[in-house]
């Protein structure tokens, strides 16, 4: 199975935003978007959601904080009670400092698993090489052919006025990106 890509390769940031905002509000559907730095609002111009992210590093934090504040209270007063100078067996303030490292582990651990899972960045993956000089000083933006009105005159049209550098078709297979 096979799909063709468009790239737009532009000089600067500012034109590939407003290109990115005008496509996009012309209904194209815009893959990807390769820049040398993080550009911002380009992910608001490319009409992406929110990262849930942020709700993984949460959640994770909160079962590694809970998880240890539940183990600390079993270790504590239930497995293995020990009288330690008459303070409390299930006394929590002196396990907040160990919940709360666990947590912090746990969160970062948990954000960084999420992250190479949903990014597909697994051991092995092969290289796909996108357009020369997008790592120093190109912004591309990839648009997805598969829609029947799609039309390359048209596009090209569009995103002259935006300082286009290159325009280029490709071939995505399953070894990546093909000329």
């Amino acid at each position: 199975m096979s799909d063709r890509r468009l790239l737009a390769s532009f000089d600067c940031e500012e034109d590939l935003l407003a290109a990115t905002t005008l496509l996009n509000s012309k209904g194209y559907r815009i893959v990807d978007a390769f820049t040398p730095y993080a550009v911002h609002g380009l992910d608001h111009a490319m009409g992406l959601k929110p990262s849930r992210l942020t709700w993984v590093c949460f959640v994770c934090g909160m079962v590694g904080a809970l998880g240890m504040l539940w183990f600390e209270y079993w270790i504590g007063a239930i497995s293995w009670p020990i009288d330690v100078g008459g303070k409390p067996w299930n006394s929590l303030p002196s396990n907040v400092p160990v919940a709360f490292e666990t947590a912090v582990l746990l969160a970062g651990f948990g954000s960084v698993f999420a992250l190479l899972g949903v990014s597909r960045l697994y051991p092995g993956k092969k290289v796909q090489p996108v357009l020369e000089r997008v790592t120093d000083d190109r912004f591309v933006l990839v648009l997805d052919e598969a829609d029947a009105r799609f039309d390359m005159s048209q596009v090209e049209a569009m995103l002259k006025p935006f300082n286009l550098a290159a325009l280029e078709e490709r071939v995505v297979t399953t070894e990546g990106l093909q000329r």
